[in-house]
């Protein structure tokens, strides 16, 4: 079977989507399954191509998928926009699949929730982001605000930035939430003096910091519960 000729003309048994549904997912490779989500290949190159060249392009498996901008997608022979697009909104479904919910209304319970909540939408992030959770007066959630995107290294967070959704929201308590590219969660000296620093202006202000929660990649650190206070 040459892997330049049309999918179409296939055997029904060597075609991905009839696989699929003759078979079940299962019975798919990574390739494979892309290559339904991608539908079409190009002149030249069939879609099953096409699709292990993207996996090619992530460099780690599956999850380098997560790491791929659009821009990036692109430079695949074969992806246009429209294709990026499918494979970004692909992406994020997985990602949201990944997460157990943290959602408005929720009580806050333990260090664990919200890194099952984060984990999927950090943990392969290439820059740092730093998040934080609005909590009212009962500890439940009022929602999630993205305060800072910063470098492969850092992210610049101030405490005006941190605390003004905080005011407008009229929130009770704050958790923290960011992660580290690196994969390794344990605090720097400066995720350890900005926590100094706003949890005394959250003193100030009236306002409980819970904790700050730094995310890895398959691991986590509390500050709270790992003693960094």
């Amino acid at each position: 079977m040459s892997s330049q000729r049309a999918v179409k003309h296939w055997a029904r048994g060597d075609r991905p989507r009839e696989r699929l549904l003759d078979h079940g997912a299962a019975s798919l490779t990574a390739a494979e399954l892309l290559a339904v989500v991608l539908r079409t290949g190009t002149e030249g190159e069939s879609v099953v191509d096409q699709a292990r060249a993207v996996l090619d392009a992530a460099g780690v498996g599956l999850r380098g998928l997560a790491r791929l901008s659009g821009a990036e997608f692109c430079r695949v022979k074969g992806i246009g926009p429209a294709k990026a697009a499918q494979l970004l909104a692909l992406v994020e479904l997985a990602k949201r699949f990944g997460e157990e919910e943290f959602p408005s209304g929720a009580a806050f319970r333990s260090s664990r929730d919200i890194y099952s909540h984060f984990r999927e939408r950090l943990a392969d992030a290439r820059h740092e982001q730093f998040y934080t959770i609005l909590l009212d007066n009962k500890h439940r959630k009022i929602r999630d605000v993205c305060v800072s995107q910063g470098s492969l290294t850092a992210s610049i967070v101030h405490p005006r930035e941190v605390f003004l959704p905080v005011i407008r929201e009229s929130a009770a308590a704050v958790i923290f939430v960011h992660n580290h590219p690196s994969g390794d969660p344990t605090p720097s000296p400066e995720d350890v003096e900005i926590t100094r620093r706003l949890r005394e202006v959250g003193d100030l202000m009236g306002i409980r910091v819970l904790d700050h929660i730094v995310i890895g990649r398959g691991r986590y650190v509390s500050f709270v519960d790992d003693g960094y206070w």
